[in-house]
């Protein structure tokens, strides 16, 4: 069983997180199995407020997180009238996240990204090189975080070897699918999408 840790904070995009949570945390567990994937978020803070107030208490914090096999990484935020930003927008600014986001890198089997999360692994220097995908909305961000990559927004994913990126949202359960699908075959990521009655993965 491969642990799967999400990273959450301030403002994440609920279905960023939530999707691949539910995708990872079912998967194998159809007519009683016990599972493939044992899932967990983690956070710099113990509670955070997802958008819209969503008030989500984390597992883990960077101080006593495990660490993961699978490190995801969602996104969510934007900007307020006033210009302050929200979300990755700021996060991307956040030295202690950058600094455990690199940590973790030398560490786990596969780094994810849904979203706007691609702007950490941007700022990081994660993505030298490399090709990447995030929300449509956040291409100029992107490339400003990440000025040698080769960016698609018209991806729902895209996978390097072991860092894999998803473009937007609901793109963040496709990419989920397809790493089910890379690390255990397409029959189990097809009876995955077929018990959360997601057609348009099969």
């Amino acid at each position: 069983m491969r642990t799967v840790a999400i990273f959450i904070f301030d403002d994440v995009e609920v279905l960023d997180f939530a999707g691949p949570f539910e995708i990872f945390g079912v998967t194998g567990r159809q007519n009683g199995g016990e599972g493939l994937f044992d899932v967990f978020t983690v956070a710099e803070k113990p509670k955070i407020a997802a958008r819209n107030n969503l008030i989500i208490e984390s597992t883990y914090t960077f101080e006593n997180c495990p660490t993961p096999d699978i490190l995801l990484i969602p996104g969510g935020g934007g900007f307020r009238p006033d210009g302050t930003p929200l979300g990755t927008r700021r996060e991307v600014n956040n030295q202690k996240l950058l600094n455990w986001v690199l940590e973790m890198n030398d560490k786990v089997e596969l780094l994810l990204s849904v979203c706007t999360g691609s702007l950490i692994l941007g700022k990081a220097g994660l993505l030298e090189g490399l090709s990447a995908t995030t929300h449509f909305k956040a291409v100029e961000q992107m490339r400003e975080a990440a000025p040698n990559t080769q960016i698609s927004p018209e991806k729902r994913w895209v996978d390097n070897g072991r860092i894999i990126l998803s473009a937007g949202v609901s793109a963040g359960i496709d990419m989920s699918l397809y790493v089910v699908s890379k690390l255990h075959g397409k029959a189990i990521a097809v009876d995955t999408a077929t018990y959360i009655q997601y057609d348009y993965w099969k």
